[in-house]
């Protein structure tokens, strides 16, 4: 890993904004700001149990996992048409280009549409459409990765899977989110197996509130190649260091963590301690309509509450590229820019 110079508290937030980054762990569905939802709501003639913007956002105060979950899925009633799934993704990422975010891999949850009636046809065309316009149109790279909800059984998930393979080219891999304590990473060990025979990418939560042991059968049985959030693997040593020595990249989200009392404040986040072990950690920014944060936000509350430095930030940086699903001269390119940004600003 390259060594960059100290950079004064002052300037760090500048540098933390301004140097190019890759986003590996939003989900889509989590961007919906309350105002598009009040937006979408009459346009799709749906009835939500808020009386305005405010209202909706006072809602936004969550114990633990499930509690934001229950808002979260309520929140995604009001998408039912390709343009309103297209309008979502268009709305993160312009946030995510603002951000300096030059490459994104959006989760998406389609069970949470199709229990609803929306096809499947209608939620990939519309995000795939605002990645491809996101291209031309802003230089920012984003790919889609199919998310099964852990909280149904594997039997669901496998005929998710059959009915996004007619647009197998329109997604890149699959994950597994939602409530994941009691729903241990195993209970999805045959649909992750076909996933592979298949060529996706895999990816699965595990380790956020669920205990080390999660992180460890996510890669022993469903062989992932990233841990979204993983941030319960500082309890188990032995795990820290099979991280550090395969080169496991976790996608940790401070300010996720910080709002679903996972830490008991910002000062407290073990980002540190995973870098400092070595690991190949990254920051994002997973729900930031709900968490109260995109991408900079993260970065800059997280380094100020914790004292991070500027090569943490590039270790930081470097890493999302490192951890990303593009081709090496993709990748090769993406670190020169960031070296140069530092290079510049130093």
């Amino acid at each position: 890993m390259r060594k960059v110079k100290p950079v004064a508290a002052d300037r760090l937030p500048e540098l933390l904004r301004r140097m190019p980054k890759a986003e590996l762990h939003i989900h889509i569905e989590g961007s919906l700001e309350p105002e598009l939802i009040f937006a979408l709501a009459p346009r799709n003639g749906v009835k939500i149990p808020y009386a305005s913007v405010e209202d909706l956002r006072r809602a936004y105060a969550f114990t633990n996992l499930q509690s934001f979950l229950d808002i979260y899925y309520a929140g995604a009633s009001v998408l039912l048409k390709e343009q309103d799934f297209y309008d979502m993704a268009r709305a993160y990422l312009l946030k995510a280009a603002q951000d300096n975010v030059v490459h994104a891999e959006l989760f998406f949850d389609p069970q949470t549409h199709t229990a609803r009636g929306v096809s499947m046809e209608t939620v990939i065309h519309g995000l795939h459409r605002a990645c491809a316009d996101a291209q031309a149109e802003l230089g920012i790279s984003a790919s889609l990765i199919l998310c099964f909800l852990r909280h149904l059984s594997e039997e669901d998930a496998f005929e998710t899977l059959e009915q996004a393979l007619p647009y197998r080219d329109k997604f890149i891999g699959v994950g597994l989110d939602s409530s994941e304590v009691g729903n241990p990473p195993e209970k999805f060990a045959r649909v992750f197996a076909r996933c592979r025979e298949l060529g996706l990418h895999r990816v699965a939560h595990a380790g956020e509130e669920g205990p080390p042991a999660y992180v460890w059968t996510a890669l022993d049985l469903l062989k992932v190649e990233r841990i979204d959030h993983g941030v319960q693997s500082g309890r188990d040593a032995a795990l820290m260091q099979r991280l550090a020595a395969d080169r496991i990249p976790l996608t940790v989200c401070p300010l996720s963590n910080l709002k679903l009392c996972v830490f008991p404040d910002l000062a407290s986040h073990n980002l540190r301690q995973l870098l400092d072990a070595g690991l190949v950690a990254t920051v994002n920014s997973d729900d930031p309509a709900y968490f109260g944060g995109y991408m900079n936000e993260n970065f800059t509350q997280t380094f100020a509450a914790t004292g991070l430095s500027s090569q943490h930030a590039y270790t930081l940086a470097r890493n999302s590229f490192a951890a990303s699903f593009i081709d090496a001269a993709t990748r090769q390119r993406l670190i020169g820019r960031l070296d140069e940004t530092f290079d510049t600003f130093q």
